[in-house]
């Protein structure tokens, strides 16, 4: 059985399989093909492959030298379903992005500088660019750190990364349907994209406060698909049935003295946490006057605290009216375990 040469590492509070692109078939079907192999999809465990049987452990990062003659390297993210064969490539992954600066370094394609260094990301979903930066003392990645990030344990290297282009990320605009608030199936929303399609609504609007756990969520699934797919249409992603985006937040004040407190479905999953680039996204909803959340959220600056289920995440968004000037985050990775991968 021939092998793929592969790097399992968590970014943010992700985890995923790394691959080099020249590693995997150029043939689209081909290589979504292999992956799911790889992963073990379809199957709820996943028992077969390498996924953590999880949307959040079932992702794939695909990296070359950039195309563009700008950016250093291209990250195309792929998103594959655990108990569906499905691979899709209609969204970003913020968390996983934190591994690209470091798994370019690894893997040669990009010269690591003596104490930092920044690699300038072309995200291939999005068309957007992002500049990781993170230790290399001795030109080596330094993975061990002090920095903490809710929903991982223990402290790892600060990865810095700062976004530019994100907006309209798969619609082509900051506010897809033109409008700061829709109403769909009586509930009102906001419908944004920041580098992340999101539909935010009020926690209170679906029965419940905004401050249960994961588990307690569950049975909102019906209503949450219903909402996703008729917001698809009205931002103009067409049918997502079967497609991990819009990203679904419902919103309630902070209560642990941050700036809005989310519970976010990934698509019908709940989020243990909540991704990097929908945590920026729903920051800049919340910080628009006449958005839902805006008037629950505690703005102090740019800098803003999203609560989730299991901690805190802290973005930099600045805007200019309803235009987007710059974004960031930070976050750490870790690299897991290098090797061979061999598919079913």
């Amino acid at each position: 059985m021939t092998g793929v040469p592969c790097l399992l590492m968590r970014g943010g509070t992700s985890k995923g399989a790394y691959f080099l692109a020249d590693d995997l078939p150029a043939d689209r079907a081909e290589r979504d093909d292999l992956l799911l192999r790889i992963m073990g999809s379809p199957d709820p465990r996943q028992i077969d492959g390498i996924g953590g049987a999880h949307p959040l452990t079932s992702k794939v990062a695909v990296v070359s030298p950039a195309a563009d003659g700008k950016s250093d390297v291209d990250y195309l993210f792929l998103q594959l379903g655990v108990e569906e064969p499905t691979v899709s490539d209609r969204q970003n992954c913020g968390n996983l992005l934190a591994g690209v600066g470091p798994f370019a370094v690894e893997r040669g394609l990009v010269r690591p500088g003596n104490e930092k260094t920044s690699v300038r990301i072309h995200m291939v979903n999005s068309d957007s660019v992002a500049v990781a930066t993170f230790p290399t003392p001795g030109g080596v990645v330094r993975y061990d750190g002090d920095t903490a990030i809710s929903g991982v344990p223990g402290t790892a290297a600060a990865i810095t990364l700062d976004f530019a282009d994100t907006e309209g990320s798969a619609t082509g605009s900051l506010l897809p349907t033109g409008n700061v608030r829709d109403e769909i199936d009586g509930i009102e929303v906001t419908c944004v994209d920041n580098g992340m399609p999101v539909v935010v609504a009020y926690a209170k609007d679906f029965g419940v406060t905004g401050y249960e756990s994961v588990a307690e969520l569950a049975g909102l699934r019906e209503r949450v698909q219903s909402l996703r797919l008729q917001a698809g249409k009205l931002m103009g992603l067409g049918d997502v049935s079967e497609a991990s985006v819009p990203k679904t937040t419902l919103v309630a004040a902070p209560r642990d003295g941050g700036t809005i407190c989310t519970r976010t479905f990934i698509p019908l999953e709940v989020h243990t946490s909540i991704g990097v680039l929908g945590a920026v996204t729903v920051g800049t909803a919340v910080m628009m006057e006449g958005a839902v959340g805006h008037d629950l959220a505690h703005i102090t600056g740019n800098r803003l605290d999203i609560e989730h289920p299991t901690g805190h995440l802290e973005v930099e968004v600045e805007l200019d009216g309803t235009r987007v000037r710059r974004s960031g985050v930070v976050r750490t990775a870790r690299k897991l375990f290098e090797g061979t991968v061999f598919p079913r």
